[in-house]
């Protein structure tokens, strides 16, 4: 079927429900005339005549009234069908993919996305873990997690957490008959919980400051892990000394199974942001995860 035949069609429509030119031509956007034109041009290549027309009244022929009600329906499940994907276009569907460290999949995404899924049924999220640096754009994600705000110029970054702080922590049977450490360089004559990086294979440095004073210790670990988790059950069970992020260990250090060492050395830094191309438009859906996860002081 012809483009322009579709169109006419449309136009015969129209008229055929409204049984009126000026009512129709003014509901698809033309002039009586040209309508009136259209319906001439229709009827000529079908070889049949469709409306019946006096100066009073216009209504369908016997073909006509055929035509309005086999052809009829169809276009308006067309019109639904189009309808519905207008829908989808304001509404947040289809699934947002976030690459992000285990830590704030964790603490961040995971608790405040599972709020964001019973509000949007056509919503979906699929979180990858990965602690090393990821392309998102190469890699087929919709957003990333990082710590700060420096990015690829080609990058927006929202935040979405509160500063964030270190602690070197260890156990009270660890420390006890120990000297505690009061500076960096104290830590030699410690034993050492390191974490692993998955990714690259290196220990991670423990990055100390005071007084705008940088100190990096490459700590010498006995006890090394690849795992926050595994760290901290370390620390319990007194493996020595570690440096973790606060936030898995307060309710240790509150209850005093951990105890805190070197806290003038561990001062807040900014905290996570969630990345995306700001090249690309984004979403509702998008948009909906930006909202939920964005941090509200």
């Amino acid at each position: 079927m012809r483009r322009e035949t579709m169109a006419d069609l449309v136009a015969f429509l129209a008229v055929a429900r409204e049984r009126s030119f000026t009512r129709a031509a003014a509901q698809i956007g033309v002039s009586p005339s040209a309508l009136s034109h259209t319906i001439r041009k229709l009827e000529e290549r079908l070889g049949v005549r469709l409306l019946t027309r006096t100066s009073r009244s216009v209504s369908p022929t016997q073909a006509g009234q055929r035509l309005l009600e086999r052809v009829g329906p169809h276009f308006d499940e067309v019109g639904i069908e189009l309808d519905g994907l207008s829908e989808l276009r304001d509404k947040p569907a289809g699934t947002i993919r976030i690459t992000a460290g285990d830590h704030p999949a964790e603490t961040i995404l995971t608790p405040q996305l599972a709020r964001l899924l019973p509000l949007y049924p056509s919503l979906g999220i699929e979180i990858s873990v990965n602690n090393g640096f990821v392309d998102i754009a190469a890699d087929g994600f919709d957003a990333g997690i990082r710590l700060g705000e420096t990015l690829a110029q080609d990058m927006l970054a929202v935040r979405i957490g509160p500063e964030l702080r270190m602690a070197v922590v260890g156990s009270p049977a660890y420390l006890s008959g120990k000297d505690v450490p009061r500076e960096p360089g104290d830590l030699s004559a410690h034993a050492c919980i390191g974490l692993r990086f998955p990714t690259h294979g290196g220990v991670a440095v423990w990055d100390l400051e005071k007084d705008s004073r940088s100190v990096n210790v490459r700590v010498e670990p006995r006890f090394i892990v690849n795992d926050m988790r595994l760290q901290r059950l370390a620390a319990l069970e007194g493996a020595g000394l570690t440096y973790i992020m606060e936030d898995y260990v307060l309710s240790d250090l509150a209850s005093g199974s951990l105890v805190r060492v070197l806290g003038d050395w561990c001062p807040p830094f900014p905290g996570y942001h969630l990345y995306y191309p700001s090249r690309r438009q984004r979403s509702p859906a998008l948009a909906a995860v930006i909202d939920i996860l964005r941090y509200r002081d």
